[in-house]
């Protein structure tokens, strides 16, 4: 009796304890959510009392040319792969040179791990000024036509301006995380690996890398999802120019919303980003998962 009493107890506690969470959880994220859904449906700029039901009209034209969410989705997309493979591997090849027993190691993470921790609209503000008065300075120095380059007023520059201004944020998180990895790696596999003869190629792609797996599969997903959603460092750069050649769809859905005051027609795109999201995240992860080796 008096375990069934204590039992009860602490699941009333428990749940006590873990419902101011759910209740937040619930007003901040499932909530709004749920209402975005219902706002997909209809006509609303924000200031009328009550929207107006359109049924799937907003959804209709999304796809029927003639709007801006196809050619940033195209854009978002390109910059998610190219983003998520100079990330990663550029944090798999610095994890492999610290994780080494070298006396800077400590300093040089936290060198790489400084970018991660400032606010992506900083560095984004930073880098626009590098880009245009850094640069020109530099090539009155130097010459170098590199540096003359208008890498934020040309299309195909600014696109990859922003890719390498994201990457260089974020590669210091994702350094960490496979320096984990790599340290979670048993040394009696490399030291077998040594005596068989194997080489540093070998032992890297044959060992080091099948048992990153998890690592990468984290890494992976992660730099995935950041990479979709990218907004912040867009808006600091080059606010979707020049000419809408870095027009993200997190950036067209706050501008529908919040500066056209179509919240209808904003809430659908938004919808379907989510899905869009879900989807490519859910085949990532299954596709990442089949290829990990257990140690």
């Amino acid at each position: 009796m008096n375990m069934a009493k204590r039992s009860l107890t602490r699941d009333i506690e428990t749940t006590l304890f873990a419902l101011p969470a759910v209740i937040l959880v619930s007003l901040m994220i499932y909530l709004p959510f749920l209402l975005s859904g219902y706002y997909s449906l209809t006509e609303w700029n924000g200031i009328d009392k009550e929207p107006v039901f359109i049924g799937l009209a907003n959804f209709k034209r999304l796809f029927t040319g003639g709007d801006s969410f196809i050619s940033s989705l195209v854009f978002t997309m390109k910059f998610t792969v190219l983003s998520m493979i100079l990330v990663n591997v550029a944090a798999i090849a610095l994890a492999v040179a610290l994780v080494k027993k070298l006396r800077s190691a400590n300093v040089l993470r936290s060198l790489f791990f400084i970018p991660y921790i400032i606010s992506m609209t900083i560095v984004g503000f930073i880098w626009k000024f590098i880009f245009s008065q850094g640069f020109d300075n530099l090539y009155e120095l130097t010459q170098l036509g590199f540096f003359d380059l208008s890498w934020l007023g040309d299309p195909n520059l600014a696109f990859y301006s922003v890719v390498f201004v994201g990457s260089w944020q974020s590669v210091g998180f994702y350094m960490v995380l496979y320096i984990a990895g790599l340290q979670s790696i048993p040394g009696e596999i490399m030291e077998a690996a040594l005596v068989e003869g194997a080489g540093a190629w070998t032992k890297f792609f044959r060992i080091t890398l099948p048992l990153l797996g998890s690592s990468i599969t984290t890494c992976v997903l992660l730099s995935l999802i950041n990479s979709l959603k990218v907004f912040d460092i867009i808006l600091a750069l080059t606010k979707g120019g020049p000419g809408g050649a870095t027009y993200s769809v997190t950036l067209d859905i706050y501008r529908e919303a919040f500066q056209n005051n179509n919240y209808g027609f904003g809430s659908a795109k938004s919808l379907m980003f989510f899905v869009l999201v879900l989807l490519l995240t859910q085949i990532v992860l299954r596709g990442f998962s089949r290829k990990e080796v257990e140690l």
